[in-house]
């Protein structure tokens, strides 16, 4: 590993552990392992440093989204993407930046955070337009709400879990989301 890719991936951990506003130049260089020349060597400093591990982070987060875009139809995929393990406790590596006063007052780390979630969302709505056009949602969903519900099943249980110290409630939450959704595809009773 490359003293940058020790200064980034400590960084990524101390955001998601602590967040932006907690983590010092120190925290990092400790964690990293490595000396303060070689921080500003890399890196004008700790701004420059979160907004470039910010920026891979999202891109990790996001690529996990891919799985609504691929094989399958488009109810296996989004069941495919729902059930991915995610660690409750922890919270969203994006979606915790969210909780960041410093963050949320700084235009680029923000607009990170949300391009993020935008493409999340994106891909969600192009799963759920597809299921309704396959039949396996009814025509009435709208695809870019029930995508932003979903976002929002998600990161709520992240914050649910993380209040509680347990990962039950997280996985309360992805159960709830799958059965809506098994509920809102279920053949219509004629009368």
């Amino acid at each position: 590993m490359t003293t940058r890719e020790k200064l980034t991936t400590a960084m990524a951990d101390l955001l998601w552990e602590r967040g932006y506003a907690a983590t010092s130049p120190r925290d990092v260089l400790d964690r990293a392992g490595v000396g303060q020349g070689s921080m500003y060597h890399h890196f004008s400093g700790k701004h420059e440093l979160a907004v470039e591990t910010l920026r891979e982070t999202v891109t990790q987060v996001t690529e996990r989204s891919i799985l609504l875009t691929g094989e399958g139809t488009p109810m296996e995929r989004i069941r495919a993407y729902l059930t991915l393990p995610r660690p409750g406790v922890r919270g969203c590596r994006i979606g915790r930046m969210t909780q960041d006063p410093q963050v949320v007052e700084d235009a680029e780390m923000i607009g990170l955070v949300a391009g993020g979630f935008d493409l999340i969302i994106e891909r969600w709505a192009t799963a759920l337009t597809e299921a309704t056009r396959a039949g396996e949602l009814p025509a009435s969903v709208e695809p870019v709400e029930l995508a932003h519900t979903l976002v929002a099943v998600i990161q709520g249980g992240y914050v649910l879990a993380r209040a509680h110290g347990d990962q039950a409630p997280m996985d309360a939450a992805i159960r709830g989301a799958l059965a809506l959704l098994d509920a809102a595809g279920a053949p219509r009773p004629e009368i």
